[in-house]
């Protein structure tokens, strides 16, 4: 076979465990795991740098690397999900103020344009709250992983020196997208945003992706069997921690943990892999994408993943 060992990095999170302590392994594989702190920095190497062979990665990052010829392709492992209606916070003075009431002012989005959370915070101001996404002044506190990307007019970066927290405290930034702010004068702008999210799950099946899993192309080709491989470690390493899950045997739960229980009240399993079970959610995110500029041409769910994973489920 040549090659036994692969670089990789994913979080360490209940569906990796297993993985990433070698309980579970890819037939005939290694994989190598770089502990990457700062899990964002993985995507911007993989990228831009190709540091990896097999790397978690957001999925609308890996739209705008798919869409820009970046030589990797995922995998239907879909290892965070989430609810983003708590994503959207205020500041605490604007007490009254509404999702429509965001037109025509400024709304901070943490990092770039293209994070995942932004894409799907946008899609709950508009679809959920009638919000015309082209009327805000979209403020960008960072810059994108996809270094080709260029974003539509109405987003700009913060101007120098500024700090996001403090122009949301102040009310400068009406409303922010994904900051994380443990300050008494920010609050979020749709109270009780877990029951919302799960009222959403309940209403419509609406249940975000973020996290995907990439690898190399020149490794597909090279070795047929592989994707497959990975993928089936992957979904035996989640299964693991399901069983878990529902034997109410995983010590000190994370926000994590306590939310898929609660998805499990509802749907059962709380992170399905495969094409088919997601494949109207990933619709749905290239829809939000190519409305919201983060793509410009129309992909199909089947393109966007190894072939022979298409038809895997687990």
């Amino acid at each position: 076979m040549g090659q036994s060992t692969l670089t990789a990095v994913t979080r360490t999170q209940g569906a990796t465990q297993a993985l990433k302590d070698g309980t579970v392994r890819p037939a005939g594989w290694t994989l190598n795991f770089e502990e990457v702190p700062v899990l964002i920095q993985a995507f911007r190497r993989m990228v831009r740098t190709l540091d990896f062979d097999v790397t978690e990665m957001a999925f609308t990052t890996y739209l705008v690397a798919k869409a820009h010829g970046k030589p990797f392709t995922a995998l239907p492992v879909f290892l965070v999900r989430g609810f983003h209606h708590g994503a959207i916070v205020r500041a605490a003075k604007s007490d009254g103020l509404v999702p429509t009431d965001l037109e025509g002012r400024r709304v901070g989005v943490n990092r770039g344009y293209t994070v995942t959370t932004g894409v799907w915070a946008r899609s709950i101001l508009q679809q959920e709250y009638g919000v015309d996404l082209s009327k805000i002044t979209w403020v960008l506190s960072g810059d994108e992983h996809v270094a080709e990307y260029v974003p539509p007019s109405n987003v700009v970066p913060i101007e120098q020196g500024k700090k996001m927290a403090d122009m949301l405290a102040s009310g400068e930034l009406v409303a922010a997208i994904g900051v994380e702010i443990d300050h008494p004068d920010v609050k979020p702008l749709i109270p009780n945003a877990l029951e919302a999210g799960l009222a959403a799950h309940k209403r419509n099946g609406h249940y975000p992706i973020n996290h995907a899993v990439v690898i190399k192309d020149e490794l597909i080709a090279k070795y047929p069997d592989l994707a497959a491989d990975v993928f089936n470690a992957f979904a035996e390493s989640k299964r693991l921690y399901v069983d878990r899950l529902r034997a109410g045997a995983v010590e000190n739960p994370t926000a994590f943990d306590k939310m898929h229980q609660r998805v499990m009240e509802i749907a059962g399993e709380p992170l399905p892999y495969g094409v088919a079970p997601n494949r109207r959610v990933i619709e749905e995110l290239i829809g939000h994408a190519l409305k919201q500029g983060i793509i410009t041409k129309p992909v199909t769910v089947d393109e966007l993943f190894v072939p022979s994973t298409c038809s895997l489920a687990g």
